[in-house]
């Protein structure tokens, strides 16, 4: 199969003279027990990556782009989802409204997300549809172009966003007290939305830097997954990707966390309907081996009625309305969250209290292996009913394109949890959830 593929590298590359057009086969890699997905880049820099699928007669079209909140710089926060949003109002070519209007008559689900360390646009589509979503795609990341009304509008989408999501939500608030706290040097200190003096001191100029910056083919990886036409599909990425020039991308500089030597205590008093907690510890990035440790043990003990504190706290003795705790799966280290809601009357400190037992437990002995095994059922289960779909499959193969550079780390992380034992959890408790390095928010009603 690798010789087929290369053979097509060579009949692409003899189809366009153009410079920066020559494509080249990077290689292939298991996705599962029955699919492959090959690694294609071309001369500017564009990486490509391709899964063919015929289960259904439907294609996943997706670009990721290597920029996030954590690129960008202080007093221009929440810069790359803002221009996100300014992706969807067009280009001289395809004007405003264009882009939802030539989608849908396709039968196409069309959207964005931003990210700490991504963007990403997609469009799932008929198969024979795929072209349309490539010519959009191609022009909107070469050609934005946003007029200043435009942009003064979307500014206030985005502050009501903001308005919604933070300013007028007790969770939003709080968390993002914990983690400007708790991160100090870190680009993840700042929330993906930005700030809203930031905001609001954007201009047009700022916006256009940006996607002239980051918008560049050598920042952006192509995946197509489905039920595709391979030596087509390629040709027309050359044809409409292989002019565009890479950008110079900015070098990056990741300070070290200073390490918390005592727990610190910050008071809010929010319109909640009861009190809160939100405590915060250092957690390790999603390639550090202990990532999918901690993340095990969360699912031990958080993740679900069965786990072993959400039963005994919200379901059995009732102390709780809400107990839940996450890692996020981001490409440098961030932040251990245990969020927890009591019910009325009840104190919010007993029930950390209660909470702190169980994790002192968790570092003073190992979890059983019954607990250990479900947990590993739950994430394998959900892992697997992820890439059930062509958009699932995608959004596997561009995160871990983004985060980790390992195109099927998807299956390589199952592979860690099936792996990991007892002591495993026990070492990254120990290294991670110590209660005199963590930022612990407290919620009281106003």
């Amino acid at each position: 199969m690798t010789k087929t593929a290369s053979e097509l590298a060579r009949r692409l590359s003899r189809t366009t003279r153009r410079k920066g057009a020559k494509v080249s086969f990077e290689g292939e890699d298991a996705f599962g027990p029955d699919l492959r997905v090959r690694r294609w880049r071309l001369g500017n820099g564009l990486r490509v990556l391709t899964l063919v699928d015929r289960a259904a007669p439907v294609v996943s079209f997706q670009t990721w782009l290597g920029v996030g909140s954590r690129r960008e710089t202080k007093g221009k926060t929440g810069l790359a989802h803002f221009c996100e949003h300014l992706m969807f109002l067009g280009t001289e070519r395809f004007p405003v409204g264009e882009i939802d209007r030539r989608l849908e008559e396709v039968g196409a689900e069309h959207n964005a997300a931003t990210w700490t360390d991504w963007t990403c646009y997609y469009e799932d589509l008929p198969s024979g549809e795929l072209g349309v979503a490539m010519e959009l795609e191609a022009d909107r990341l070469a050609n934005l172009d946003v007029q200043q009304e435009q942009f003064e509008s979307e500014r206030e989408v985005v502050l009501s966003e903001r308005r919604d999501r933070v300013d007028d939500d007790v969770e939003g608030q709080a968390s993002e007290v914990l983690w400007s706290t708790l991160l100090r040097r870190s680009p993840y200190s700042h929330p993906t939305i930005g700030w809203e003096k930031d905001i609001r001191g954007y201009t047009l100029d700022d916006c256009r830097d940006f996607h002239r910056t980051w918008y560049a083919p050598n920042n952006a990886t192509l995946v197509a997954v489905g039920d595709l036409d391979e030596e087509s599909f390629l040709e027309s990425v050359v044809a409409l990707y292989g002019a565009l020039a890479p950008s110079v991308l900015p070098v990056e500089e990741v300070l070290p966390e200073p390490t918390l030597r005592k727990e610190k205590r910050i008071e809010m008093r929010l319109p909640a309907s009861g009190e809160k907690a939100f405590l915060g510890w250092h957690g390790p990035a999603f390639s550090d081996p202990d990532w999918a440790a901690i993340n095990l043990l969360s699912e031990i003990l958080f993740g679900g009625r069965s786990a072993r504190v959400y039963r005994e706290l919200v379901v059995e003795e009732e102390l709780a309305t809400e107990l839940s705790g996450s890692i996020p799966p981001f490409a440098l280290p961030s932040v251990f969250e245990v969020t927890l809601a009591v019910r009325p009357r009840r104190k919010v400190e007993k029930v950390v209290e209660r909470l702190d037992a169980h994790l002192e437990r968790v570092r003073r002995e190992p979890v059983t292996d019954d607990e250990l095994e479900r947990a590993k059922a739950r994430l394998e289960l959900g892992l697997l009913s992820s890439l059930e779909t062509a958009n699932g499959k995608g959004d596997q193969l561009g995160f871990y394109a983004q985060v980790t550079d390992e195109v099927g780390g998807a299956f390589a992380r199952l592979d860690e949890y099936r792996a990991l034992g007892p002591d495993d959890l026990l070492r990254a408790a120990r290294r991670f959830l110590d209660p005199k390095r963590r930022v612990h928010v407290r919620v009281l009603p106003s």
